[in-house]
């Protein structure tokens, strides 16, 4: 894996992967930043987001559950010393679909969590991950 940071001038960095995607990074006003993207830590955790998010969905469908959306809320405290690493990762998702189990949602997270999400696994070192989810049924609309 590669990726490749340019400088866009004061604390702003733009990203690009090997795949050709691209990140712009910045920090606060108050750090020298125009708020012209993400904090290098919030895209972190947006990582670690997508890296379960993905296990939220897959593992489910992979056993034939109907799941028509996955919403994933993050919240995270950080040491307040340099450096200031992760203490606190809470997850909470909300799977929408018909006729999900808790005993299905529950696998998914155990696995991400465990298995699978290399984010996830790696952020464990320095914080205390949690999980909680809800299901929901698809509105009759969708």
């Amino acid at each position: 894996m590669e990726v490749s940071l340019n400088w866009a001038g004061g604390v702003a960095f733009i990203g690009r992967t090997a795949a050709g995607h691209v990140v712009v990074m910045d920090g606060a006003p108050e750090g020298g930043g125009r708020n012209l993207g993400p904090r290098p830590m919030e895209t972190l955790l947006l990582g670690m987001g997508g890296c379960t998010a993905y296990d939220g969905v897959a593992i489910p469908r992979k056993g034939r559950a109907d799941i028509s959306d996955c919403k994933v809320d993050i919240r995270a405290k950080r040491a307040e010393q340099d450096p200031k690493v992760f203490t606190e990762i809470h997850v909470h998702f909300t799977v929408i679909g018909r006729g999900l189990s808790d005993k299905q949602v529950e696998r998914a997270i155990s696995l991400s969590a465990e298995k699978y999400c290399s984010a996830s696994i790696m952020l464990a070192k320095t914080a205390q991950i949690t999980h909680s989810f809800e299901i929901r049924e698809p509105d009759a609309a969708g």
